[in-house]
């Protein structure tokens, strides 16, 4: 049986991605480069990132604080 990590890692994980996120989307995301790469690499980061973070959340036992 595998154990789920508890919810102090779970949030931990999320502010770590959060974090990810903002330095990503600053140097990569959405208005940078020119016309289309910002564009590009703003849609790629942001369906990264939301299936990074949708794992983070199933993943997790929230009911556990270990």
């Amino acid at each position: 049986m595998r154990d789920r990590p508890g919810c102090l890692q779970g949030l931990t994980k999320l502010l770590m991605l959060n974090w990810l996120s903002d330095f990503l989307q600053e140097r990569f995301g959405f208005g940078r480069g020119c016309s289309c790469t910002g564009i590009g690499c703003g849609l790629i980061l942001l369906i990264a990132l939301l299936a990074l973070s949708c794992s983070v959340v199933t993943g997790t036992d929230w009911f556990s604080l270990w």
